[in-house]
């Protein structure tokens, strides 16, 4: 009688396939410039010096996924973009903090390992990680048959950082008649894909057949670590909100301290065209704001006198201009006016 064989292959579980990711990501991070003082892909934990020139060092942890945008790029084949969204969604948490960002890990939970869509995920990921100057250190890939249909997954990333205990920045920074900047997204980022992806449904559209929407649905989130590093190191911000899930409101609100609040001028934003196309479609004014950044992707606080300092630290692109100012008041925020859509 002839015994069945069981196999962790035979269950959908290929762990020389795992095994020849994890010599890839460690082939990619042996390439980069620079000494480092542990090698940690593939080890069972990560190992990272903290920076000598930290005067009384805090730790800061984020962390966060890149939410349904991934169907997006599963829809579309092209998965070279999101790494780079995985590491902005925490690294931009993450200096709001006033945090220099040090490491990353990232998480990639998948039906069956495709060789190729997880090579593009992690250049992206390692891509992330040079614009933001931390280090890609390690991660966990786990094949999950069972618990993912055919060529569906999810990814999750991890990013720590250090910051001086004085350089922190927290609410009681934030003071009367200090201007509120907004820095322009680079379009949608990480948030409201659930809503796009019902739109674009409802309404049946073929973004396939799209260029704009091709180009627009996997855009990459702008990583605004370097700039804001030099601002915080010239000691010229006060706060700073990562404009993500909430949209401005619910965002600015969490850094607005109780006896203030933020008067925003929705008249001075200056949205862009993937946002006035979604408005075209059948979003209302409140959704849009509650749901997307609407053309803000990060908000500073700052002391009137040094705005002329900061604007000269971005690109054209990216500029930072006035969107409001914080006054005294218990409503945390009040919007004024509406976003010239058209």
């Amino acid at each position: 009688m002839n015994k069945k064989k069981f196999t962790y292959k035979k269950s959908g579980v290929n762990i020389n396939a795992a095994d020849n990711f994890i010599n890839f990501i460690s082939l990619l991070s042996s390439k980069k410039k620079g000494k480092k003082k542990f090698s940690n892909i593939g080890g069972f934990g990560s190992i990272t010096n903290i920076p000598k020139n930290i005067k009384n060092p805090k730790i800061v942890a984020c962390t966060d996924g890149v939410g349904t945008k991934i169907e997006i790029a599963n829809f579309l084949k092209k998965f070279n973009t999101i790494g780079i969204d995985l590491v902005a969604m925490s690294v931009n948490d993450l200096i709001v903090q006033g945090a220099k960002p040090l490491l990353f890990l990232d998480y990639i939970s998948i039906n069956k390992i495709n060789f190729k869509k997880l090579k593009s995920i992690i250049k992206g990921i390692i891509k992330g990680c040079e614009q933001s100057n931390c280090e890609l250190v390690g991660g966990e890939t786990a094949e999950m048959p069972g618990t993912y249909e055919k060529d569906k997954f999810d990814i999750a990333g991890f990013a720590v950082g250090v910051v001086s205990k004085n350089k922190i920045l927290n609410k009681n920074k934030i003071k009367k008649n200090n201007l509120i900047l907004a820095i322009p997204s680079s379009g949608l980022h990480s948030n409201g894909y659930s809503l796009i992806r019902y739109l674009i449904n409802d309404k049946k559209i073929d973004i396939k057949k799209s260029k704009f929407l091709k180009s627009e649905l996997l855009k990459p989130t702008k990583i605004y670590v370097k700039e804001i590093l030099k601002l915080l190191d010239k000691n010229l911000i006060n706060g700073c909100a990562n404009i993500t899930g909430g949209g401005l409101s619910d965002n600015l609100k969490r850094i607005i301290p109780n006896n203030l609040f933020a008067n925003i001028d929705l008249n001075k934003i200056k949205t862009k065209e993937i946002f006035r196309w979604l408005k075209k479609n059948g979003i209302s004014n409140n959704e849009m704001l509650k749901t997307f950044n609407c053309g803000v992707g990060f908000c500073l606080v700052i002391n009137p006198k040094n705005l002329n300092k900061i604007t000269k630290y971005f690109s054209n692109d990216y500029k930072p201009y006035v969107i409001g100012k914080i006054l005294p008041g218990r409503n945390k925020i009040k919007l004024n006016g509406s976003i010239n859509w058209f």
